[in-house]
């Protein structure tokens, strides 16, 4: 997240939000409260809505309800005018995977970390989700032979070869059970910065046959 994220609050004029949103470069920008606490999110949208909604003769009666209240919110001069309330919001131990998904449910284009009493920590955009994947290959393989090999399926991970190539993982070699070879896949597409996982493997014991006499596979 960008820890020193900009923000405005309820009485922030509108041509303000305007000149920050362009001279910051951000796509959105969290309302506080004077607690300090996120009430509202304004976005290029919030902003273009007024240019948008124009008197338009056109328009069409059934519609005529949602326009009058897009029109008013259209005619506002300040953040608290124009911000979408009740946004949605992550807390700071909140993953990459689950920010990117409330994202895209909620077509946001930003979203404020908040800390448990509704304070402001930062904001993430989708340009700070994409970053994972500039992460360093040696830094994914690691984290797979130690957090997912070693740690998750306890294998032996010299018997496994990981190979990682601008994100994409190759497996090849043996591991310790059968039944961990339809785990290992998507916890290697849970770590940060994977693009994609192919491969094959094997494995040493066939543990999904109980009663049976368990033996390496060939």
């Amino acid at each position: 997240m960008a820890a020193d994220a900009v923000s405005a609050t309820t009485s922030t004029a509108f041509k303000d939000l305007v000149e920050t949103l362009v001279r910051r470069r951000v796509s959105g920008l969290p309302v506080l409260s004077r607690q300090g606490r996120v009430v509202g999110v304004v976005c290029a949208a919030d902003l273009l809505m007024k240019e948008e909604l124009q008197l338009d003769p056109g328009a069409r009666p059934t519609r005529l309800v949602h326009r009058q209240a897009l029109r008013a919110k259209a005619a506002g001069d300040s953040a608290g005018d124009v911000m979408t309330t009740r946004p949605v919001t992550v807390r700071p131990d909140t993953t990459i995977a689950e920010a990117a998904r409330l994202m895209d449910r909620h077509h946001a284009s930003c979203l404020p970390v908040v800390e448990e009493d509704g304070r402001l920590a930062g904001t993430v955009d989708r340009r700070d989700l994409l970053r994972v994947f500039l992460r360093a290959d040696n830094d994914i393989r690691a984290e797979i032979i130690d957090e997912v090999l070693l740690r998750y399926l306890d294998t032996n991970p010299v018997l496994v070869r990981v190979d990682v190539t601008d994100g994409v993982v190759t497996l090849s070699g043996e591991v310790g059970a059968k039944s961990m070879l339809p785990l290992i896949f998507p916890a290697i597409r849970a770590v940060d910065g994977v693009v994609d996982v192919e491969g094959h493997l094997t494995y040493a014991v066939d543990d999904t046959k109980p009663g049976l006499l368990n033996l390496p596979s060939r």
